[in-house]
């Protein structure tokens, strides 16, 4: 008991002081030594350490209780719970401290990041947590050299303030996402039986040294976007015996403490809803312990905010788990701090233009629809990372000593396919709610503003996007007005363009084609309507989006489950749906529909294709039958994911009264994968 009491005084000083030091390895550190203040404290059975109470809270903030005037509105989100999170991930916080930079609210003021944080109404912080993010000479890899010192510094600081903490291990020594699930360095050869016993080692270690630094931890996600796997394992039956390894000793740190203390399993792609919901199932097959199931959703990757919402509420339906939103962000600009470019030059989504208003008002939105799903809240992904300075050949040696960047030089060992390709400054800058040099856009306020909104001045935040279709031979008719999007949702109003003549008089109805016609809004904006003058189609159904499919006839030669229409925008190009194929086996099959023509003549057809893997002998192939007649497009080769073939025959003489198929045949090796999508079949006439 004396060994557990002097073991907690020394971290609790250890951290009030703060240590910039990496810490030593709790792997390597002799046996029998006491671990030092600042480090991951050795765990052995039936000898857990005492866990130091929550930091008193030293600073409170005065959040608003009716509509406050303000620059941006924001709507407010009827019946939100008070217990809703308003979180924000501000891991590389002690990094830019280190580096220099200095954070200000909105006047200019110069002051400490989380009572600007909490002033905002920010009332749960997210920090991550690699193993051990150092080279063997100590040099760290960069983005924020998050280690679990730092974070137990950061859960401090956040307690102080009032604010919960959610601890994100990676169980890396690095990056962890659905592109890559590097092992640490530590555990890269350990067997499935040694790294299950790591895993659960190190949770327990870094969760008790987080807690007696005074973190009120109210969350523990055991990984970070494991999509394809966690630590270096990616088979489905070991990733869950690590799952349910790192769950057990969370778990065991929480009855020790006493305290509620949430595990998370995180994924991302919500927008694949057939493989999110997959996911789900999977853990409930494999009886793996855990209470909420966290998503990230960035608006401009992952679809709509409404099938984010509907996967959410499915899956509380079926497996009875809560749901957070874990990451989210959307840029202000589109210009870069650093000179390092950005993860996202622009959002790009649709009524939300790179601007603080939309900015905030997509975070409000996602909050929205995350209440909406009964998910517990969101949290903003790194907030508050923003340029060092704003020239990279003045930063480099700031962002590899400090780490401030996302990756450093030193990482090409562990990372060198990605990290240690392209380390540099930090890519997230315009997503931040501080400008460049750190003081606090008013987005950041937005979540203090989620429950009595903001009273501000209507403005015109965008225009939608006018896309107009003429059948060929149709006249042109132009709006008179044009709808937009103001910041005051409720308003709904257009407003009136005139036209540009000699745009309108270069679009020629006689002849397929897309044109740009230019005009003047009444409030002065330019815009540009995309027009469409198009062929009539005679495929039925053409991009998969109908309900009815009955009209689509597959014979499938190989291993006889290799199709189905996928209903994911990203591997559509357009809609939402696309005709899928993927198999472990083989794949042989043929997708076609016959048609109903009004006449004979020279007809084209087109269809477009992405996919990959799929060997270099692959056939793919547009086809058209007619009578006894066969054209045939050629193979196709695929090139990878978004990136789309486009496939055509021209010339297709029609005889009247002929009988016309058109269809693809798709011969291609074992786990090839791609989606067909935008049949036409139309008169060159």
């Amino acid at each position: 008991m004396i060994r557990k009491f002097l073991w907690t005084v020394l971290c609790i000083c250890a951290f009030l002081g703060g240590c910039g030091e990496k810490p030593a390895d709790p792997q390597t550190a002799a046996p029998g030594t006491e671990p030092q203040a600042g480090t991951v404290a050795s765990v052995s059975e039936g000898n857990a350490p005492a866990v130091s109470p929550v930091a008193a809270q030293s600073y409170t903030a005065v959040l608003p209780e009716a509509a406050e005037e303000a620059e941006i509105f924001v709507e407010a989100i009827p019946a939100l719970p008070e217990d809703f999170i308003r979180g924000m991930d501000v891991s590389t916080v002690i990094a830019e401290e280190e580096s220099g930079v200095v954070y200000r609210d909105a006047a200019g003021t110069e002051r400490d990041l989380f009572d600007i944080l909490a002033d905002a109404g920010v009332n749960y912080i997210r920090v991550r947590v690699w193993n051990d993010p150092y080279d063997a000479e100590g040099h760290g890899y960069g983005g924020g050299n998050c280690d679990v010192e730092k974070a137990a510094r950061i859960g401090r600081r956040a307690a102080e303030h009032g604010m919960k903490l959610a601890v994100d291990f990676h169980y890396s020594d690095f990056w962890a996402d659905p592109g890559k699930q590097y092992a640490p360095k530590a555990w890269a050869r350990k067997r499935i039986e040694d790294k299950e016993s790591a895993i659960g080692e190190f949770t327990e270690e870094a969760l008790y040294s987080i807690l007696n630094a005074g973190a009120d931890v109210g969350m523990v996600q055991i990984g970070n976007e494991i999509n394809k796997g966690v630590c270096g394992t990616y088979e489905e039956a070991d990733v869950m015996r690590l799952l349910s390894a790192a769950s057990a000793a969370v778990r065991r740190v929480a009855e020790d403490a006493g305290r509620e203390i949430g595990v998370v399993v995180h994924y991302t792609s919500v927008d694949d809803t057939e493989a999110t919901l997959r996911r789900a199932k999977t853990l409930e097959e494999y009886g793996v312990d855990y209470d909420i199931f966290g998503i990230s959703y960035y608006s401009y990757w992952h679809g709509s905010f409404e099938n984010m919402c509907s996967v959410l509420k499915e899956i509380s339906r079926l497996y009875g788990k809560k749901t957070c939103i874990m990451e989210t962000a959307y840029p202000y600009t589109s210009e870069d701090g650093d000179e390092n470019g950005n993860s996202v030059g622009s959002g790009g989504v649709e009524g939300y233009p790179d601007s603080v208003q939309a900015q905030a008002k997509n975070c409000r939105d996602v909050a929205y629809y995350a209440n909406e799903a009964g998910a517990l809240g969101i949290f903003y992904w790194e907030g508050a990372w923003v340029p060092v300075g704003s020239s990279r050949s003045s930063n480099e040696a700031v962002w590899e000593q400090h780490g401030s960047g996302w990756a450093s030089s030193y990482s090409v060992d562990y990372d060198p396919r990605d990290a240690g390709q392209y380390y540099g400054g930090c890519a997230w800058d315009n997503q931040a709610m501080f400008d460049f040099s750190g003081r606090a856009l008013p987005s950041l306020n937005v979540f203090k503003w989620l429950y009595h909104g903001t009273k501000a001045p209507l403005q015109v935040m965008a225009f939608k996007e006018l896309y107009l279709e003429s059948g060929i031979g149709e006249p042109l008719e132009m709006p008179e007005t044009v709808e937009v999007y103001y910041n005051d949702p409720s308003v709904t109003e257009g407003i009136k363009v005139e036209w540009d003549a000699a745009s309108l008089a270069a679009v020629d109805v006689n002849a397929a084609d897309t044109y740009g016609v230019k005009g003047i809004a009444a409030d002065g904006t330019e815009i540009t309507a995309t027009v469409k003058v198009m062929n009539i189609n005679y495929v039925k159904n053409p991009g998969f989006d109908e309900a009815d499919m009955s009209m689509w006839k597959v014979e499938d030669n190989g291993s006889g489950n290799s199709t189905d229409v996928q209903k994911k925008a990203a591997d559509a190009l357009s809609g939402e749906n696309a005709f899928h194929f993927y198999s472990t086996e083989v794949i042989d099959f043929k997708l076609e529909q016959e048609l109903s023509l009004p006449a004979g003549g020279e007809y084209a057809a087109v269809v477009n294709i992405q996919g990959g893997d799929v060997g270099s002998d692959a056939q793919i192939c547009l086809y058209v039958e007619c009578g006894n007649k066969l054209y045939s497009s050629g193979p196709v080769k695929l090139s990878g994911w978004q990136q789309w073939q486009k496939a055509k025959i021209d010339n297709i003489a029609v005889s009247e009264g002929e009988t016309v198929k058109i269809g693809v045949t798709v011969k291609a090796a074992a786990k090839g994968w791609g989606t067909i999508d935008d049949f036409e079949f139309y008169s060159l006439k």
